[in-house]
């Protein structure tokens, strides 16, 4: 028996940026929240929104339609998911929270060749759902700030 076959689906935690579907692993996810007072930060790169105060942790914001290179801002007050990563939490602004889905993983599939610019380096594959494409979030490319800075 196979370690693939010991687990029947994976769940994924889905959002909205525009008209895009796209989900993280619940497994990465710390929590999600509601608009954050933001304190921001001088000399930041434009994707830095600022820094959040989470019960006394200091966490950095994300803007997630200036990573995807989405024109205009957001158009209502943005979500946080906020993640666990070895360094430190983040938090991604997004346009809105969807459902938490299990997906057989045996459906991944490498992205589309219709991905283009951002999407597709933020992108590690999709799952093809009955009404949309799941695309799941590289989060070590979406949270990388430095090569984004100098780019």
């Amino acid at each position: 028996m196979s370690s693939k076959s010991t687990r029947n689906s994976q769940q994924y935690c889905t959002f909205y940026l525009g008209d895009l579907l796209l989900g993280i692993s619940v497994e990465d996810v710390q929590e999600v929240i509601k608009t954050q007072d933001m304190t921001p930060v001088p000399l930041a790169p434009g994707v830095v929104t600022g820094l959040v105060n989470l019960r006394g942790q200091i966490v950095t914001a994300l803007d997630m339609r200036k990573r995807f290179q989405l024109n205009g801002g957001f158009p209502k007050p943005p979500m946080n998911i906020v993640i666990s990563q070895e360094d430190g939490a983040v938090s991604l602004l997004v346009d809105e929270i969807g459902d938490v889905v299990s997906i057989d993983p045996e459906s991944f599939e490498a992205p589309p060749e219709t991905l283009e610019g951002a999407c597709r380096e933020l992108v590690t594959g999709v799952f093809k759902l009955e009404h949309s494409l799941l695309l799941v979030l590289d989060l070590a490319a979406a949270t990388a700030v430095e090569e984004v800075a100098a780019a």
